[in-house]
């Protein structure tokens, strides 16, 4: 019903900046929370951000505040993940996803209605 397809993950370096994208499509597409999320080798995968279907509401992990910044342009249906000041513990691979409920996204990742297929983000020293 609904698809995400995330793009901008690479490589760069400590301290440089990088943007992801992940557009959304699916006449199922209505008011959905979006969010971001990472997982690392051997670690679980993580929330990172999350903002609400109107884009008035935004939450971060404790982690990125401050570094971190998502946005949504609902005309284009496409969430935006800004990471600046990148340090290597954020590599990982960041995962797109939607839901109703901004609370799925924020607290429940088991509870997420539909993921993207993940993009790798490497932060080199």
């Amino acid at each position: 019903q609904v698809q995400l397809v995330e793009s901008g993950g690479g490589l760069v370096q400590a301290g440089g900046s990088l943007r992801l994208s992940c557009a959304a499509s699916g006449r199922g597409l209505v008011r959905y929370a979006m969010g971001w999320f990472r997982q690392a080798p051997g670690k679980e995968r993580e929330f990172v951000a999350g903002i609400s279907w109107s884009g008035s509401n935004t939450y971060y992990a404790d982690s990125v505040k401050g570094r971190f910044t998502i946005s949504r342009d609902n005309a284009k249906n496409t969430v935006y993940l800004q990471m600046n000041t990148l340090k290597p513990e954020d590599t990982a691979v960041y995962y797109c996803a939607a839901d109703v409920s901004i609370v799925d996204v924020t607290t429940s990742l088991a509870a997420v209605d539909y993921w993207g297929q993940g993009t790798q983000v490497t932060v080199s020293s």
